[in-house]
């Protein structure tokens, strides 16, 4: 079974950051020349996750609104203890996510929802430039 790997570089902002990649999942795909199959797009580092959206501004205002509710900023985390760089949150935020999505395709297309993107979700502090592996199995 045929396997096709490559990096996708994304820069972030600082703090809560989504960004679509969808498009460039689905070109990554095509471009394969793998027909049928998964592909798996995975982030490299701890402060950051991949998962799907409806990527429209007010459930991304929601979405951030949630991670504040469920994991905020203004308390205290004794990882700033260890480094002194005040992501904790950042940490905990991915956690909880995951650095990881598997999203099925035929006939070259992503088999999405019509509502469903695949985003970057960046929880760090400061803006940071993220490397995605972005590895396709199929035939």
């Amino acid at each position: 079974m045929p396997v096709h790997s490559t990096v996708l570089r994304i820069e972030s902002k600082p703090e809560t950051d989504l960004i679509d990649i969808t498009e460039q999942i689905s070109g990554i795909v095509k471009k394969s020349g793998i027909n049928s199959g998964i592909v798996t797009i995975f982030v490299k580092g701890s402060t950051a996750s991949v998962s799907t959206i409806e990527y429209e501004p007010n459930l991304v205002a929601d979405f951030k609104d949630a991670m504040e509710r469920l994991i905020p900023s203004d308390i205290k985390y004794r990882h700033t203890e260890t480094w002194g760089d005040d992501n904790g949150k950042s940490h905990i935020r991915a956690t909880f996510m995951g650095p990881s999505l598997t999203v099925p395709f035929k006939d070259g297309q992503l088999l999405l929802g019509t509502w469903q993107q695949i985003v970057l979700c960046d929880f760090d502090v400061p803006a940071r430039s993220r490397e995605l592996v972005v590895q396709i199995i199929g035939e």
